[in-house]
């Protein structure tokens, strides 16, 4: 089961990270463009086919990343489980993919702006990270020239995954 999940998590993430960055407009290095696509093309061309991207949202690798919690998702309830609790669990775990995705995202600037700001990978995590942070830092203030949004985005965040266990909770 630790293996369906770690396949399943890493296949997600790498369709949830190419709808970001096709999302926000972000062109990717060399190689995690390589690592991305060559990762999720098996399951992103055959789904173009049939969902189009529309309005400059790459839906397919959206929709495929959703196919691939879903699928875990099946594998890790069997049991005699309804498919409406497998359809809900599998929605939770989507939606938790993409919170963890962001978490991820914000640790890692902050780890490259301690450690190396100028590191070859920064400004595209940086990029990938301004459409959440660009609000944030219109409403908190520097302090003492040290932005504090970053943390402040985690925060929420976090909030929206207790908001997001507590409203799944009843239902499994």
């Amino acid at each position: 089961m630790l293996i369906v999940d770690a396949i399943a998590t890493l296949l997600g993430g790498a369709l949830l990270l190419r709808f970001w960055m096709q999302a926000i407009r972000v062109r990717p290095p060399a190689s995690v463009a390589q690592f991305t696509f060559q990762l999720s093309d098996w399951l992103v061309r055959p789904l173009r086919r049939v969902v189009p991207g529309v309005g400059g949202f790459d839906w397919a690798s959206l929709i495929g990343a959703f196919l691939i919690v879903l699928l875990a998702t099946s594998v890790l309830l069997l049991g005699g489980l309804s498919p409406q609790t497998v359809l809900l669990a599998a929605c939770q775990r989507f939606l938790q993919w993409i919170l963890y995705g962001f978490m991820a995202l914000l640790i890692v600037e902050a780890v490259f702006s301690w450690v190396n700001p100028h590191a070859p990978l920064a400004p595209f995590v940086r990029a990938l990270n301004e459409p959440l942070l660009r609000p944030i830092r219109r409403s908190v203030p520097l302090i003492g020239n040290l932005d504090l949004s970053l943390l402040v985005a985690l925060i929420l965040l976090q909030i929206a995954q207790i908001v997001l266990g507590m409203l799944f909770s009843g239902h499994f």
